[in-house]
């Protein structure tokens, strides 16, 4: 269990799920969202289930993917996501429901796959959240779900965190490094798999796309007030969230220039049997 994550890490409200919604979605979400997607479709469920589901990537790639007979039941820990998530039209029935992942509120062996787009990293007890996607997914079912790789890999994360760093030197806020790209290893995924009581061996791939914005500024936006480093940036003295967000964009404007920055966003896509 990680018990070295601060409860600000999942706390998604306030101005968080629209900004998110709003620009990280396209910036990031999306091109994952249809690879999840037709994953999920080439399984040929009917019945599926999401956790973590957000302000609605997935569930809304779900939606286009799979035949209109499949039940898809979308999940998130904050209200507050699934209200914005809501509010965007999405072409067909979707029950949005909120629920833990650590304790869903669903029978035993009720679903056909369960989908998990960059939600994993956010569970406290891992392998408990694990356990409970194995006891709702019926024998045979999947549980599919990506998680992203080292910051390293995820240019302009990376570039974020190592500008707030030099910003607040004597206290940085890692949310990112700690979170959204604090596991990723291989081998600790398995063993959490195992735990959790899966007997089959976990499919690996790695996948790699480009992260696009229209300027510095958003990219900037999007990390720093869209996310919950808002939360940490927000507790800090020396500087406030605006002037900490002009900080970023500048340091994502002298790496990948002030218009139409590009850069690279790298995800490991998790497929295990129960």
């Amino acid at each position: 269990m990680n018990t070295t994550m601060p409860r600000t890490d999942v706390q998604f409200a306030g101005q968080i799920p629209e900004l998110y919604e709003r620009l990280l979605v396209l910036m990031l979400f999306a091109p994952y969202a249809e690879d999840l997607a037709a994953r999920a479709a080439a399984l040929a469920p009917s019945r599926v289930l999401e956790t973590a589901a957000g302000t609605g990537a997935v569930t809304r790639a779900m939606a286009l993917a799979l035949p209109a007979h499949v039940d898809i039941v979308a999940t998130d820990l904050n209200q507050a996501m699934l209200d914005r998530a809501a509010t965007t039209p999405i072409g067909r029935t979707v029950t949005w429901r909120q629920a833990n992942a650590l304790q869903l509120p669903f029978d035993d062996a009720s679903f056909d796959i369960v989908v998990c787009q960059f939600g994993a990293m956010f569970f406290p007890d891992k392998p408990a959240a694990f356990a409970e996607a194995r006891r709702v997914l019926r024998p045979g079912g999947a549980l599919l779900f990506n998680i992203w790789d080292r910051i390293e890999e995820n240019a302009f994360a990376n570039t974020i965190t190592d500008a707030l760093g030099h910003l607040f030197p004597d206290d940085p806020p890692l949310f990112m490094k700690r979170t959204p790209h604090g596991y990723f290893d291989r081998g600790a995924i398995s063993r959490d798999l195992a735990s959790a009581g899966f007997d089959a061996m976990p499919r690996f791939e790695t996948v790699t796309r480009r992260s696009r914005a229209s300027s510095a500024q958003e990219v900037a936006l999007a990390y720093c007030q869209g996310t919950p480093l808002r939360n940490e940036i927000e507790s800090r003295a020396g500087a406030s969230l605006d002037e900490a967000t002009s900080i970023c964009a500048q340091a994502i404007a002298a790496r990948f220039g002030s218009d139409y920055p590009d850069g690279k966003i790298q995800a490991h896509v998790i497929e295990i049997r129960r």
